[in-house]
C-alpha cells in the first residue's frame, strides 16, 4: 500500500484557508442574529426557537453532503465542489439577511429574517461538512493533529475580525449604530457585507491552490479494493456499524455543544442586563445596542484565545494526549462561564473569554482529529457528516429547553443560563476520560 504524502505547511493551509472566511460569517451570525432579530420583532423568549433553525439545518444538510461527497468525481474534485457551492449561497445569504425589514410590504420582517438565517446557516454546513473530510482525505495520520490545529486556528482568526468588525465600524469609522424600530442598524448591515465578500475570496482560495486525489491514487493511498469500491451500504447500516470512538465522542459533543448554542443565544441579553441593567425584554435602547458591539468584541476575544491555543495544541497534544488537552481545554471553558457572573465591570469578561477560547479551540479539532483516526477512509464523509448529529442534536435540545429554563427557573434573567453553560462543559471534561483514542500512542 502507497502511504499518503506527507505535505508542507503551506499546502495544508491552504487546505482549509476558506475555512477563514466560512468562519467569519459564522461569527456574524452568531455574534449579531439574536440582535437582528430582535431588532426585526422577535422576544427574547422565542429566540432559541428561530435559533434551531442553525442545528436543524446541519442535521438535514451534513450527512447529505457527507454520503454524496465521498462519491463525487469532478474536475474540481471531491469535496470542492460543495466547497464553492455552498460558499456561493452563504454570500448572498449573507447579503440578504440584514436588509430583512426591506421586505415588510409583503412579509413580517422577522420571519424573511428567520428564512434567510435558515439559508445562510444552511449553506454554512455544505460548506463545513466538506472542509473537515477533506483534511482527513489528504493527510497522513500522523499530521491530522496539525491539520485540524491549522483549521482551528483559521476558524478563530476569521471569527476574531468577523465579531469585532461591527464594534469597528461604529467606533473607529464611523457608522451608524443605532436605526428606527424594525430596522437594523448599518453597522451590522455593511459587516455582513463586507464579512459575504471576504467569506467568497477566501474559499476561492482553497479551491484554486488545492487538488485532491483522483479516486484511483485515493483508493490506492487508503488501501480500498475494488470490491469495497463497489460495496454500497444503507444509511441506516453505516450508522449502526459507527466505531465505538464515536459513540463515545458523541456524549462529549452532547455536553460541549449544549452550552455553546446558550452562549451563542444568551449572550447579548445577559451582558446587556447583568452589566448595562437593561430591563428584560429590552431589545431596542441605546444600551442594548451598546451591549451587543461588546458582545462582539468579546466575542472577537474568544477566538483570538482560540487561535492562540490551536498553535499550542498539537505539541500539547504530543506531551500529554489529546484526550488530556481537550478534558483540561473543556475545563478553562466551565471557568470561563461561571466567572462572567461574579464580574461588575463588563471589562473584565475578556478574562472569561480566555477559557471559553481554550475550549473552543479544542472543540473545534480535537473531537475531528481523535475521530478520523477512528473512520474507514471510504466512509470519512458520510461519518464525518453523522458526527454532526453530535453538534446538531444537542443545539436543538438547548434550543428547546433554554426559553423554558430561562422563563422558569431564572425570571428572564440570561446571565444564570451562562452559569447552566458551564457546568455543562464541567460535565463534558468529565466524559473526555470515557473516550477512546485508537492511535493515541502514535500522537
Amino acid at each position: 500500500m502507497r502511504q499518503l504524502p506527507k505535505l508542507s505547511f503551506w499546502q495544508i493551509w491552504n487546505i482549509s484557508f476558506g475555512f477563514l472566511g466560512v468562519q467569519f460569517g459564522f461569527a456574524l451570525q452568531n455574534a449579531n442574529a439574536s440582535r437582528i432579530l430582535s431588532n426585526l420583532g422577535a422576544d427574547l423568549h422565542h429566540l432559541p426557537l428561530f435559533w434551531l433553525a442553525a442545528p436543524i439545518m446541519g442535521l438535514i444538510v451534513q450527512p447529505i453532503v457527507g454520503h454524496v461527497s465521498d462519491r463525487t468525481w469532478n474536475r474540481l474534485g471531491r469535496r470542492l465542489p460543495y466547497i464553492l457551492g455552498g460558499a456561493l449561497v452563504s454570500m448572498l445569504a449573507m447579503f440578504m439577511m440584514p436588509n430583512a425589514s426591506m421586505v415588510v410590504a409583503w412579509m413580517a420582517p422577522v420571519l424573511f429574517g428567520a428564512i434567510i438565517f435558515a439559508l445562510m446557516d444552511g449553506s454554512f454546513n455544505v460548506t463545513f461538512q466538506p472542509f473537515r473530510a477533506l483534511v482527513a482525505d489528504m493527510l497522513p495520520d500522523e499530521q491530522r493533529n496539525v491539520g485540524y490545529s491549522i483549521q482551528s486556528f483559521l476558524i478563530n482568526a476569521g471569527a476574531v475580525i468577523g465579531s469585532i468588525l461591527p464594534y469597528v465600524l461604529t467606533n473607529m469609522m464611523g457608522v451608524s449604530n443605532e436605526a428606527p424600530d424594525g430596522q437594523v442598524p448599518q453597522s451590522v448591515i455593511w459587516s455582513f457585507y463586507i464579512g459575504g465578500a471576504i467569506l467568497i475570496i477566501s474559499v476561492l482560495v482553497t479551491v484554486f491552490k488545492t487538488k485532491e486525489y483522483p479516486p484511483a491514487e485515493f483508493n490506492e493511498y487508503k488501501n480500498i479494493s475494488e470490491a469495497e469500491q463497489q460495496e454500497k451500504q444503507s444509511f441506516w447500516v453505516t450508522l449502526r456499524s459507527m466505531p465505538k470512538t464515536m459513540v463515545q465522542l458523541a456524549v462529549v459533543q452532547f455536553f460541549a455543544w449544549f452550552a455553546l448554542y446558550l452562549m451563542w443565544v444568551y449572550t447579548t441579553p445577559a451582558v446587556a442586563q447583568h452589566f448595562w441593567h437593561t430591563p428584560v425584554g429590552d431589545a431596542g435602547s441605546a444600551q442594548y445596542n451598546e451591549a451587543g458591539n461588546w458582545v462582539g468584541i468579546i466575542f472577537g476575544a474568544y477566538s483570538l484565545f482560540a487561535a492562540l491555543f490551536s498553535i499550542a495544541m498539537p505539541w500539547l497534544a504530543k506531551q500529554w494526549g489529546r484526550k488530556t488537552v481537550y478534558a483540561l481545554a473543556l475545563l478553562a471553558g466551565c471557568l470561563g462561564f461561571v466567572s462572567m457572573y461574579f464580574l461588575t465591570n463588563p471589562n473584565h469578561l475578556i478574562v472569561s473569554m480566555i477559557g471559553i477560547g481554550i475550549a473552543w479551540a479544542a472543540i473545534l479539532s480535537m473531537p475531528f482529529a481523535i475521530l478520523s483516526s477512528a473512520l474507514p477512509a471510504k466512509k470519512m464523509g458520510i461519518y464525518m457528516g453523522i458526527f454532526n448529529f453530535t453538534i446538531a442534536g444537542p443545539q436543538i435540545i438547548s434550543g428547546l429547553l433554554g426559553g423554558t429554563i430561562l422563563k422558569t427557573f431564572f425570571d428572564g434573567q440570561a446571565i444564570y443560563i451562562l452559569i447552566v453553560a458551564g457546568v455543562s462543559m464541567l460535565l463534558g471534561a468529565i466524559a473526555v476520560y470515557f473516550v477512546d483514542d485508537i492511535h493515541a500512542k502514535s500522537h
